[in-house]
């Protein structure tokens, strides 16, 4: 499903060059869920937005169902990210004085979906993600918490087949955290998705079926006895 391969990315900051995606090679399968890791600055982010074209790399490839990102015209790039990724970012990017109903429906809307099967669908979701009693209260009248499982709904509305989060559980108590968690790898195994997750929480990446470790732009794996060593070569999920 999802393939990079030796993908640079260096950024400029203060005069010195910043390696944030440093020759990173990865596989993600249909129906696997693998969680990344790593401190503050890593290049974490940075990784997602590369994968989601929202960013280009300098070098290396990324493919989606073996075709490459960078030949991605913008319209081609746009109905990637709506039709076949949900993007859950770190921040909610959720629009003021609507419903939570109507936020969560957004993605659908775009996509030509008509608005009664829009919000249909968005209901669905927001009770999936425990919101049933708070499907018309504005975005104003959330918690932070509430605003982050109405972001979460809306990237999962279209049932994507690549989902990308970006600490998804960062405003969350540790319950529903698990609980959301537990909601990706159940959609990675039910619809066959592919889910990267970008988390802090190491009990949550637990849950997942790797997990990686960023350090200087470039993954590490765990091998076997707990310890992180740096692998080399294809696989699933592979790392360099």
């Amino acid at each position: 499903m999802l393939e990079l391969d030796g993908v640079i990315k260096h950024y400029r900051s203060a005069g010195e060059e910043v390696r944030a995606i440093d020759g990173v090679s990865l596989t993600i399968e249909p129906g696997e869920m693998v969680a990344v890791h790593g401190p503050s600055g890593s290049g974490k982010t940075t990784l997602l937005l590369l994968i989601a074209a929202l960013l280009r790399a300098e070098a290396g490839t990324i493919r989606y169902d073996g075709r490459d990102l960078a030949s991605f015209t913008e319209t081609q790039a746009s109905e990637y990210l709506l039709r076949d990724v949900g993007f859950i970012y770190q921040s909610f990017y959720l629009m003021p004085r609507v419903s939570a109903l109507e936020n969560a429906s957004l993605k659908l809307l775009l996509s030509g979906v008509g608005k009664r099967e829009a919000q249909a669908r968005a209901r669905l979701w927001l009770e999936r993600v425990g919101l049933s009693n708070r499907l018309e209260q504005t975005t104003e009248r959330l918690s932070g918490g509430e605003r982050q499982r109405v972001a979460i709904a809306g990237a999962l509305v279209a049932e994507p087949r690549l989902i990308l989060a970006d600490e998804p559980t960062g405003n969350l108590d540790s319950a529903r955290s698990r609980d959301i968690i537990e909601l990706l790898r159940d959609i990675s195994r039910e619809q066959g998705a592919g889910v990267l997750l970008v988390t802090h929480d190491t009990e949550a990446a637990q849950i997942a079926d790797a997990r990686l470790t960023l350090r200087d732009g470039r993954l590490l794996d765990h091998d076997s006895a707990g310890q992180q060593s740096e692998q080399h070569g294809l696989r699933s999920p592979s790392v360099s």
